[in-house]
């Protein structure tokens, strides 16, 4: 039996999740989370085989969710199953620690055999995913200059944030500066923390000013 954790801010979700494995005999849900950090509470109140993560919910995400919640039980496996499938949301998730990662309107029968092959050990991607993952390994660096940009492994719109970060500007100054929403902000720190490695703003910020950022 495959014991699994809904994790959605949407109750529609979660129920039509739990509407999907009722008929399967070999998945049973243990329980329901509407945000991150809901969804640590009850991995270690009911200890799930796998969670079913949505990535972009108020509070605690769900990149964030998904590290805590393997530093916590690192044999839980963690199925992301969002609407997002852009480059910085796939790779968060995917540094973060995911096993899987599937779009909403995937097929039942995808989802199901998701959930079964992240139980098993294995690491699945929905068609489209997949072939974002393919497209970024296999691109050669365009130019010098690209290769020489401090932190290649960021987008350009994450670097300009995290210039901005190790500048001292706070959030709402930096969704100003942008001219983007203070929570897509958050969605870029997120993703630049978890593809830089660091825990905290203070320590993106040393590593920022040591590559030269934060000078205007």
């Amino acid at each position: 039996m495959i014991r699994i954790l809904i994790v959605d801010d949407h109750p529609l979700m979660r129920e039509g999740m739990r509407a999907l494995v009722s008929s399967y005999a070999d998945i049973e849900v243990a329980g329901e989370a509407a945000d991150g950090e809901d969804a640590h509470r009850e991995v270690l109140r009911t200890e799930p085989d796998v969670v079913v993560m949505d990535l972009h919910m108020p509070g605690t995400n769900g990149v964030d969710a998904t590290r805590a919640i393997l530093q916590a039980a690192p044999t839980i496996r963690v199925l992301v199953l969002t609407m997002f499938e852009d480059d910085e949301s796939v790779f968060a998730a995917m540094r973060a620690g995911a096993s899987g990662y599937l779009i909403k309107g995937a097929q039942q029968e995808e989802i199901i055999l998701a959930i079964r092959s992240v139980a098993a050990g294995q690491a699945i991607f929905g068609p489209s995913v997949a072939k974002r993952i393919i497209a970024y390994f296999s691109a050669a660096p365009t130019t010098a200059a690209r290769s020489a940009e401090p932190f290649p492994e960021l987008t350009i719109r994450e670097r300009e944030v995290l210039d901005l970060i190790a500048a001292g500007r706070p959030n709402n100054a930096i969704a100003r500066t942008l001219v983007i929403s203070t929570k897509t902000v958050s969605n870029h720190i997120s993703a630049i923390f978890a593809k830089l490695q660091v825990a905290d703003r203070a320590e993106a910020i040393v590593r920022a000013r040591e590559a030269g950022l934060g000078q205007r």
